[in-house]
């Protein structure tokens, strides 16, 4: 198991791709557009929109600029990112990173098995532990860009493995090993609702 974990955070490149230090104090005001979907400060009340606020700050810049490139789909934001350079980009991140991120709450029918998945995985079918590289309380690693996920809204996290599971919507932006999309495939559609779930109320 510990072969696995260290496998994954040298295939997700914890070694690291150097990025722009962003401007948090800068990034507000350029983080003004995406108020309208995520919240001012981050905290997106919709929960197809995801939780922007906490979030590591190297995560969110790739995303953003594998969104802007074309690698990660996300309808929504088409053309939103067009005009923005890399500093941009980062001071966005680095605004959204130092916020602080609400927590929802899990369905209390689901948390048993979604805890269980969350923490121990299943042996059984090569499936690790999301705390491997998100950590136990879900606040993930920011260092090695895997991000957070606690307080997450179920409903965004449900789609994100579908889409890492049916090699959609861009999420094939994992890292060459491919780890996302390998565990999600291993995912019934079940233990996708009680994971994500769990994430939602994870603090």
């Amino acid at each position: 198991m510990n072969k696995l974990i260290v496998s994954l955070l040298l295939t997700l490149g914890i070694s690291g791709v150097a990025h722009a230090a962003g401007d948090a104090a800068a990034g507000q005001a350029k983080a003004a557009v995406c108020g309208a979907c995520h919240g001012p400060d981050g905290n997106s009340m919709a929960p197809n929109f995801p939780k922007l606020a906490g979030q590591g700050e190297r995560y969110l810049t790739k995303q953003l600029k594998d969104i802007k490139d074309g690698k990660r789909v996300v309808l929504e934001m088409t053309g939103l990112l067009n005009n923005l350079n890399d500093q941009d980009l980062a001071d966005i991140a680095a605004y959204f990173a130092s916020q602080k991120g609400s927590v929802g709450a899990a369905d209390p029918k689901l948390v048993a098995r979604g805890e269980a998945l969350f923490r121990g995985g299943d042996l059984s079918k090569g499936l690790p532990a999301c705390t491997g590289c998100h950590s136990p309380d879900g606040k993930g690693n920011a260092a090695a860009g895997f991000p957070h996920l606690g307080g997450q809204h179920a409903q965004y996290v449900a789609k994100q493995l579908t889409d890492f599971r049916k090699e959609e919507s861009g999420r094939t932006n994992d890292g060459d090993t491919k780890p996302m999309q390998s565990i999600a495939k291993k995912l019934s559609d079940e233990e996708i609702a009680a994971v994500a779930s769990y994430i939602q109320g994870l603090h």
